[in-house]
């Protein structure tokens, strides 16, 4: 998950656009962004908010096997997505205004006052949602499917604009992210739904137990996967130069491209369940870069934040600024990001073998549960 987000937000620092594509590629460039629409972008992210719903439930499961009653569990669910709110808005405004913690952590509290400790009457709706998404996602196909029928035009691929890293120094970035996070957050808020998914998955311990569950994993990996691939083509082939569409196309096929990255996530959740069994079954032992990737794993949030820290320090105008010095921002992105990541992966395995939790962690640990 961390990879794909890496390489996700990396494209996007050093391109200052939303999705990270080159919007006039050229080369390799043309395939590196096809590959990105089609398995990164706007896929990486529902896999967080299905993690992070699996996450609570973990959470809340690990508080009761401690003895805590349930009020006790909301209790401490609910101290530390406020303080998970807190770290979001220091990551937003002072490193990445794509922050996704500030809005998780407002998700994670009204999932814990709402949702948490329902019954399983309640939970069962949660897969309904991926029902009714399948369905927007065939009504958005054949939108895009007849302004695609229309004459071509020559319509650009769209993109957001990303003014806090265009700026040309840290002052100016800290005034950009200022009134970019708030607003990004606020459009983070319909997640709740994807939390919820994840959380029903939580529930069943499909990840946790993927033996049990091996023919719902496999039929949700490739369902979602070939969903998100399918639907996210004319986008993809339209940021690769494959595809001429005219001006009234350009929209519907990017909002078909965003609302099938949901299944995109949960297809990668499944995948990733199915690893882990294949890896581990017949009580075989892990090899040493699953186990440094499982480190990584239990130190998610500093690993993220590391992210953060490196665009910075490698992407913005006012530091290394390497965009700046390449022929192809986009290709360098991508090879910033794999580096990083390795380095998160490696760094967390050396806190491991030392028996050190992330920094991140620690804190936000201290700050939830006190000193004790």
């Amino acid at each position: 998950m961390l990879l794909l987000i890496a390489l996700a937000n990396a494209a996007g620092v050093f391109l200052a656009s939303a999705p990270g594509v080159e919007a006039n590629p050229q080369g390799a460039e043309r395939l590196y962004n096809l590959l990105m629409v089609e398995l990164v972008h706007a896929r990486a992210f529902p896999l967080f908010a299905l993690m992070f719903g699996y996450g609570l439930v973990q959470l809340a499961r690990r508080q009761e096997s401690s003895g805590a009653n349930p009020r006790q569990v909301r209790s401490v669910l609910l101290r530390r997505n406020a303080w998970l709110v807190a770290f979001g808005a220091a990551h937003g405004l002072l490193l990445y205004s794509g922050d996704f913690l500030g809005a998780y952590g407002l998700i994670g509290i009204a999932f814990t006052l709402i949702l948490l400790q329902r019954s399983d009457k309640v939970h069962r709706f949660a897969p309904w949602y991926l029902a009714i998404g399948l369905a927007y996602v065939a009504v958005l196909a054949f939108l895009a499917l007849g302004s695609l029928a229309s004459a071509p035009g020559g319509a650009a691929v769209p993109l957001t604009p990303f003014p806090s890293v265009l700026a040309d120094s840290y002052p100016a970035s800290l005034a950009e992210r200022a009134a970019e996070w708030p607003v990004h957050t606020l459009t983070l808020l319909p997640m709740i739904l994807m939390v919820w998914v994840g959380a029903w998955a939580g529930r069943r311990r499909l990840l946790e137990e993927p033996g049990r569950h091996l023919r719902l994993l496999g039929w949700t990996a490739a369902g979602g996967l070939a969903i998100a691939v399918t639907a996210g083509l004319p986008m993809a082939l339209l940021a690769g130069g494959y595809l001429d569409v005219g001006e009234d196309a350009a929209a519907p096929v990017k909002m078909l491209y965003e609302t099938s990255g949901f299944f995109g996530g949960v297809g990668y959740a499944a995948l990733f369940g199915l690893a882990a069994h294949a890896l581990t079954r017949r009580g075989r032992r892990p090899g040493a870069l699953v186990t440094a990737v499982g480190a990584l794993g239990q130190r998610s949030l500093s690993g993220y934040l590391f992210q953060s820290v490196a665009w910075m320090v490698l992407a913005m105008p006012f530091t290394l600024a390497l965009g700046e010095r390449t022929g192809s921002p986009l290709v360098l992105s991508g090879v910033c990001a794999v580096a990083v990541w390795l380095v998160t992966v490696a760094a967390s395995e050396a806190m491991r073998r030392g028996g050190h939790r992330g920094p991140a962690e620690t804190l936000l640990r201290r700050l939830t549960y006190g000193r004790r």
